[in-house]
């Protein structure tokens, strides 16, 4: 039992350790307001988010394979190891994705309303994972 929750609490610290020194390149529109708060709940669980404003997401999201029926506002793409967040997707949910290289990429499709930069998080936000199967919940 001692050497189960060692091991919890070295996974638990490297996960927390890993986002300090994630950086996130994240594409939004100039006009939108909500992808802001997004990278600052980003920021505020300890991962680096540079952003690029455009007008043309579109081509953006065609050129990073965003999946059409999961696009969402902004895209974002974790330098070094290449995976997507496609909007306002939870911290939890890309620091489970960091841990899993296989995952191509995470969505919070549209705008949810209970997700990060769009409003308080109620744990019921659904993520899915670029095939469309639920990722996380939040």
């Amino acid at each position: 039992m001692k050497k189960l929750l060692l091991a919890l609490a070295l996974a638990a610290a490297g996960i927390g350790q890993a986002a300090s020194h994630t950086v996130i390149t994240m594409h939004q529109d100039p006009n939108c307001g909500c992808c802001g708060g997004w990278a600052q709940h980003m920021r505020d669980n300890g991962f680096e988010v540079n952003v690029i404003t455009t007008s043309d997401m579109a081509s953006v999201k065609a050129a990073h394979g965003v999946p059409v029926q999961l696009a969402s506002c902004h895209t974002a793409r974790i330098e070094g190891t290449g995976q997507l967040i496609e909007g306002h997707v939870p911290a939890n949910a890309v620091r489970k994705m960091l841990l899993d290289p296989s995952v191509r990429g995470v969505a919070a499709p549209g705008m949810p309303v209970n997700s990060p930069g769009m409003g308080p998080m109620d744990g019921n936000l659904i993520t899915v994972d670029f095939q469309g199967k639920p990722f996380s919940r939040d």
